[in-house]
Formats: C-alpha cells, sequence, structure tokens
C-alpha cells in the first residue's frame, strides 16, 4: 500500500519521489507539470482487472527481499537505498538528478542518474521500468539498443542508457549483482562519454554543488539538520527557468481519506509568495529568493487588467483547466486524480496583498542584482489600487471556498498590508506624495477592519466581517504587522482558536462546514502559525513543545505534506508541501536558541 514515507530527489527542472524500497513512484516530465511517466503512486489496486499488470513506476528490487534503510548524503539532495536480503546480502541505489555549475551556468537536464552496487556479498537483483505514459493511459514502445531503451510515446520518448545486460532489464530478469552498474534515464539523446565515467562525473559535481549551497546557508543553532533538510525539499520545488515555486510536487493525494479533497499543487500560488520570500530571506538563500522575485514581478507586469489569479503555472500560464484524470485511480484508489486546478478562476482578494509584501523584499534588500525601482513602485500601485477597491468585498478567501463567498478578515487585512508597505516603498524611494495616499488608505482599510472583524464581547477578531467563527489565518494577523502581538485583542484570539481549532498536538484551518463537509484532518501550515503565535505571545515552552512534536511527525527522511491526522499523526494531503517546509524553517528561526548564547 503506498503512503508518504517518500524521498525526493530533483535538480529545479525536474523532480521524483521514491519510496522506501528505491522504487520511483511519481516523477513528471520535462517538468513538474508535465505527463507523470512514473504515476503507481496515484494508481491505486484495480479491484475489476486484478491481472492487469502494474505500469508507471522504476524499481530495483533485491531477490528474497527483507529489509531496506534510506537516508539522503550530508546535506545533498541525493538519495541512497540500501536493500537486504534473507540471506545477508546487499545492494545499494543512489539516486540524483544531475545539478552543478557548468560554463558558469547550472546544468540541470531532465536526467535522473540510478547507480547500483553490492555492499554485502552478492545479492540477486531484478530492474523492472515500466514507464505509463498520457497520464497512465498509454503504455509506450519499446525499442532497444546495445546499451540502451527507448520508451516512445506520441509526445515524449525517454532513454534508458545503461551497463546493465539489456536484455535483463527489458525482460525483467534476476541476476547476480557483481559490480557497479548504472542507469541513467533522459531525453532520447546519446551520452557524450562512456555510461560509468558520466554517471561518476555528474554525481561528484552534483554533490559537491549541494554541499557548497547548503554551507551559505543562514541556519538556526537548534534544528539544524531538519531546517537544511527544509531549505534543500523548497529548492527542490523551484522551477528554475522561471522562479515559479510549486506548492508540491504532486497532485491529488487527498487531504483526507475518501474525502475528495484532491487537487493538483504542482503550480504557483501568490499567496505563498510572501511566506516563501520570508523564509528564503531568513536561510541567506538570496538566488532562489532573487529567482521568485522574478517571477512574481513578472507576473506583475503581465496583469493588464488588474487581476491577478490566484494561482500561475509554473512559466507564468494563465489557464489551468481542471480535469478529471480517468486513467488513475488515485492515491490508494482513493480518487480522482485532477489535472489543472480551478483556483486560477476564484475571486481570492488577499492576492494583491501577497504580492506587494512579497516584492517589498526587492526594495529593501541590498543584496539583490534585481533591485526595485520607481517603475515597478507604480506596478505595484496598480496592485494597491485594486487592493483599496476589493478590500471590503466578499471572495473565496484563503481556503478558496468554492461555493461560499464573504469578507474574509484576512483577505482585508492582506489588502491593508499591501497599502502599508507601499507607504513604506515610497518613505524608502523618497516620495512623500505617494507615502502619504498609502498610508492615509492604509489608516482607513485597517479602521474598517477594527470595526467589522473585530468582536468585543468575546474579544476575539473573527474569520468574516460581521462574523462569528474563528479560522487559523487569524494567527498571522501580528506576523503581518496588524496587530502587536502583546494587544488583548490578539491574545484572545489565539485564545478563542485554542478553543475551536486545537486537535490535541495539532491545529485545524478551520471547524466550519465547506464544500466537501467538514475537515477531517489537521492543516500543518497552521501549526506551525500557532507555534510563531504562541511564541509571540511569550508563551515559548508550550511553542517549543508543539514544534518537536511537528518535526517527530515528519517521515524517516524530515518531510512533511499538507495535512497530518490527529489521531495516528500520518501524513496526508500533496507532498512535499512547500507551505509546511517554509513553515517548519520559520519557525525553527523564531524558537531557536541564538548562536551567542549556543556555548
Amino acid at each position: 500500500m503506498n503512503d508518504l514515507n517518500l524521498g525526493v530527489i530533483g535538480n529545479g527542472a525536474i523532480g521524483a519521489l521514491v519510496d522506501r524500497r528505491g522504487r520511483f513512484t511519481w516523477a513528471c516530465f520535462p517538468r513538474f507539470d508535465g505527463d507523470p511517466v512514473f504515476c503507481s503512486l496515484m494508481d491505486g489496486p484495480r479491484p475489476d482487472d486484478p491481472d492487469e499488470a502494474e505500469r508507471g513506476f522504476f524499481d530495483i528490487q533485491v531477490v528474497d527481499f527483507a529489509r531496506s534503510e534510506q537516508h539522503y548524503l550530508h546535506n545533498t539532495a541525493i538519495l541512497v537505498t540500501t536493500l537486504y536480503d534473507t540471506n545477508g546480502n546487499a545492494a545499494e541505489i543512489t539516486d540524483f538528478a544531475p545539478r552543478f555549475y557548468n560554463l558558469d551556468r547550472v546544468f540541470r537536464p531532465m536526467m535522473i542518474v540510478r547507480q547500483i552496487r553490492p555492499v554485502i556479498g552478492h545479492p540477486r537483483i531484478r530492474i523492472r521500468i515500466r514507464p505509463a505514459f498520457s497520464y497512465g493511459d498509454t503504455w509506450p514502445q519499446l525499442t532497444r539498443g546495445s546499451n540502451h531503451i527507448r520508451y516512445v510515446a506520441p509526445h515524449l520518448t525517454l532513454r534508458v542508457t545503461t551497463d546493465a545486460p539489456v536484455s535483463y532489464v527489458v525482460n525483467e530478469v534476476p541476476f547476480v549483482l557483481e559490480e557497479p552498474l548504472n542507469l541513467i534515464l533522459g531525453p532520447d539523446e546519446s551520452l557524450t562519454s562512456s555510461i560509468d565515467a558520466t554517471a561518476r562525473e555528474f554525481f561528484e559535481k552534483t554533490r559537491h554543488y549541494w554541499v557548497d549551497w547548503t554551507r551559505y546557508l543562514a541556519i538556526p543553532y537548534e534544528w539544524q539538520a531538519a531546517v537544511i533538510r527544509a531549505g534543500i525539499t523548497l529548492k527542490l520545488c523551484s522551477f528554475e527557468e522561471s522562479g515559479g515555486i510549486v506548492a508540491a510536487l504532486t497532485t491529488s493525494i487527498p487531504e483526507a481519506a475518501h474525502t475528495q479533497r484532491n487537487w493538483d499543487y504542482r503550480y504557483c500560488w501568490l499567496r505563498d509568495a510572501y511566506f516563501v520570500v520570508q523564509a528564503l530571506n531568513r536561510l541567506g538563500a538570496t538566488r532562489t529568493m532573487e529567482d521568485h522575485l522574478r517571477y512574481i514581478t513578472n507576473v506583475v507586469a503581465g496583469d493588464v487588467d488588474q487581476h491577478l489569479q490566484p494561482v500561475y503555472g509554473i512559466a507564468l500560464e494563465e489557464k489551468l483547466i481542471e480535469e478529471v484524470v480517468p486513467g488513475l485511480r488515485g492515491y490508494r484508489g482513493m480518487g480522482p486524480v485532477r489535472k489543472g486546478n480551478q483556483a486560477y478562476e476564484h475571486i481570492q482578494n488577499d492576492v494583491p496583498g501577497s504580492v506587494i509584501l512579497a516584492a517589498t523584499q526587492a526594495f529593501f534588500d541590498e543584496r539583490l542584482t534585481r533591485r526595485g525601482d520607481p517603475r515597478l513602485f507604480e506596478q505595484l500601485e496598480d496592485v494597491g489600487r485594486r487592493c483599496v477597491q476589493i478590500y471590503d468585498k466578499p471572495d473565496a478567501g484563503l481556503w478558496e471556498l468554492r461555493t461560499k463567498a464573504k469578507v474574509h478578515t484576512y483577505s482585508a487585512v492582506m489588502c491593508w498590508a499591501g497599502a502599508d508597505r507601499l507607504a513604506r516603498i515610497a518613505e524608502r524611494l523618497n516620495m512623500p506624495t505617494r507615502q502619504a495616499y498609502w498610508r492615509k488608505h492604509a489608516d482607513t482599510m485597517r479602521g474598517v477592519i477594527l470595526r467589522r472583524a473585530y468582536d468585543p464581547v468575546r474579544n476575539t477578531f473573527v474569520d468574516a466581517f460581521d462574523g462569528r467563527d474563528v479560522d487559523a489565518s487569524l494567527l498571522l494577523l501580528f506576523e503581518l504587522g496588524f496587530i502587536e502581538a502583546t494587544d488583548k485583542r490578539f491574545v484572545g484570539t489565539v485564545a478563542a482558536i485554542e478553543e475551536k481549532l486545537r486537535r490535541g498536538k495539532h491545529l485545524f484551518r478551520y471547524a466550519i462546514e465547506d464544500d466537501f463537509g467538514t475537515p477531517e484532518n489537521a492543516f500543518t501550515i497552521c501549526t506551525f502559525w500557532y507555534i510563531d503565535a504562541l511564541s509571540a505571545i511569550g508563551r515559548t515552552d508550550e511553542a517549543r513543545d508543539l514544534f518537536e512534536n511537528l518535526l517527530a511527525s515528519r517521515n524517516h527522511l524530515g518531510l512533511l505534506s499538507e495535512d497530518i491526522d490527529p489521531q495516528t499523526g500520518e501524513l496526508w494531503g500533496n507532498f512535499p508541501q512547500t507551505y509546511s517546509m517554509v513553515g517548519l524553517i520559520n519557525s525553527a528561526m523564531r524558537l531557536s536558541k541564538k548562536w551567542r548564547d549556543a556555548f
């Protein structure tokens, strides 16, 4: 049965998920949002056709399998899986996607390298490569050469070049592993040097790249390994060509079992932009941050009608038409599997403010090569005018409610934050008239929000104007600068959220019914927001306890998905979830003992 005990490898162009036994269960080509050629993660049991051959995977089996071990090479995105048989023999698989500097640019091909070597005795192994194309609907045509196999489909051809016996691979015949072997999966092109030399060169250069990249991260004293792994994972979710960062590498892993809350997360949500930039800034991952800011400013430049979508494709695509994929049964058979996301059509009024908050970094960060200037400010003012127009209008909200529109407090506060940051940018650019203009609008908006979104009787902010409920987004009011953490109104809001949304050591995003019923699992980023809020109001010991509990909820490789079952601790939702890894980074930075106090 599939689960989320998966590792992720990638290089900023492609990404792949690998299970504990070294099976590729998810990988899209030629980029993150492409055809999932390895898709067995989303192809559950087929009770109506039990004899149909499995498909959509790439695995290396040890005959008479007994157990496995798995880890990343220290401070890299290189995954090592060791498979043991019942006789004590063992084979080691090293998986990575090449990424390194070559001729003053980053080499990141559509390629995965698998290195296999015997580490104990002489294990017998079986190599099975069964890609499925068109979202699990099409078997490819297979052709072979002396040291390669081609998998041919109408829109894509992949080639595996190997120094393993090709007949054994094609026929899936077990054989004794006596010496190291390599399998290089990539485009339908020949290698320019020998298979072994290519694999060894790419391994060494890729290892050096990641070790060097992590050396320059600014990490907290405590939880260093967890933060480094989160940082590498965030980097792996960045589509470097455009700078877009996807919400996750997968589609349609349910938020909870049998709920049909299955969505395609292989796109870039602007609501995440501010928090992603914040995490990258705190990490000191300046180039990745600057690339993401480039993506955001390109979105702004292309927004000719002042209607920013909540979500865009990884290369700025606007239409992300949502459809159900018939060829895949779903995670553990829990369909539907969706391609595309209807959220691109939603009205979410927090989006303009999110964009302005993220872009503000460009005006204040002296490290950046592409600094904010009056031209960008002018473009952001157009976005800000949209904030003024819509801050008190109904929308789908942060949680993307498909059939319920109201004036969400979080959306209104993000619009206020957009005006507030424009005033600060104007001051930075020495534009006093524009500063006064935006400060006036920000003050007006704040007054309305305080009047309409705060319940003085219960001493709590509410989720919508004149509402009665609370949601987890209210925990961000202090983070956004709308109110001081020590203000009794915020402290009261934290208490109200605890009462309504806390389940054990986890937090739900809301407790009301939505389009699919009542949420069943905790939303991981919300628990991180709660941790940050507790720390900010002085309840640091509680915050640290909850943070340690979330760290213990990660999978065996330190990765998180979107949701957690508060009863069992099982991970649910798309994976690996960028928002969750961002939350881990930001909370660790807030809670950690300072380096100056460490020793």
